[in-house]
């Protein structure tokens, strides 16, 4: 009770005192982003990549060096075995295609079950042929782009031009750190987390127009008021708002992350990271880089358009 009364109290930040710091942290986050993609790419998971995957369970802990040798006359590419959950006896076998088609790593499969006879529980077999891997990557990418032009569009048309390009620096900025901590911690890559990415971008841009309303709210209500302390008292009101959203959140994707397995991992951090980022970006991006610019002149020139309109 003592923590939600601390969460949704009056604050009074000065959050903008630290935008100067939180650009140059911004920057050299989204640089190094940028590098690890370019340097290291990505861990592309079975949906883009092709291949097999194959989830096992035993009664008792798995011999991974003995599983490994019995597997060794099987033709697929090299085979990458990791024991997921927390008692050992599960067991998750993964090989890239190496430009086999779908018949063979069928077969392939068949004489992995063959070889491991009935000991264990088959609890997840995906084989995706190469093509369909690349065909997959592609749809991904296009609806990814696709989305996020459509919000890119409903925000010009939404706000002003100013308030549209610090949304869409933000959305830009969590886009790109978000898939590069993907980069950077070797996380997979598949259609699971290009819908986490989705998710991240909505919830994003959410928090950003609702920042942004209550700007536009406060210019009309405080003429005399300094531009960068308006800014601050418009964060200020909706800041625990903000908070009570990311704990809630939070309190839902840290669980998916710590419990849900191999399955869910990926996307429970992309989750995780992006709500962070998100969050940060409102204040120290979306919001703060608005005081680059004279609100107050846009404002005026927007009320003298429309009463003279009515006039």
């Amino acid at each position: 009770m003592t923590m939600l009364k601390w969460i949704t109290k009056d604050t009074n930040i000065n959050f903008m005192k630290a935008r100067y710091f939180t650009y140059i942290l911004s920057s050299l986050l989204v640089i190094i982003s940028f590098a690890s993609m370019y340097v290291k790419g990505f861990n592309f998971g079975i949906d883009f990549s092709g291949g097999v995957l194959i989830e096992i369970k035993s009664e008792k802990p798995i011999n991974v060096e003995e599983i490994r040798e019995k597997l060794r006359p099987v033709k697929l590419g090299e085979l990458n075995l990791q024991t997921i959950g927390i008692e050992g006896n599960e067991l998750m076998i993964r090989a890239l295609a190496e430009d086999k088609d779908e018949v063979a790593q069928r077969e392939a499969v068949a004489e992995i079950r063959n070889i491991l006879g009935s000991e264990y529980e088959y609890r997840r077999v995906e084989t995706v042929g190469p093509q369909v891997g690349d065909e997959l990557k592609m749809a991904g990418i296009i609806a990814s782009v696709l989305a996020i032009a459509a919000i890119a569009i409903y925000i010009w048309v939404r706000f002003e031009w100013q308030f549209a390009l610090g949304a869409l620096l933000g959305l830009f900025h969590d886009t790109v750190i978000t898939v590069g901590l993907l980069s950077i911690f070797g996380f997979d890559f598949s259609l699971t987390t290009v819908a986490a990415i989705l998710t991240l971008v909505g919830y994003s841009v959410n928090d950003k127009v609702v920042t942004y309303d209550r700007i536009r709210e406060n210019l009309k209500k405080y003429r005399k008021m300094p531009q960068e302390e308006l800014i601050n008292k418009s964060i200020n009101d909706i800041f625990s708002r903000t908070l009570l959203t990311g704990v809630t959140t939070l309190m839902a994707v840290i669980p998916l992350y710590l419990w849900g397995g191999d399955a869910l991992e990926s996307f429970s951090f992309t989750i995780l990271s992006g709500l962070i980022i998100g969050t940060y970006s409102s204040i120290y991006v979306s919001a703060s880089i608005l005081n680059v610019f004279d609100l107050r002149a846009v404002n005026h020139k927007d009320e003298e358009n429309y009463f003279g309109s009515i006039g």
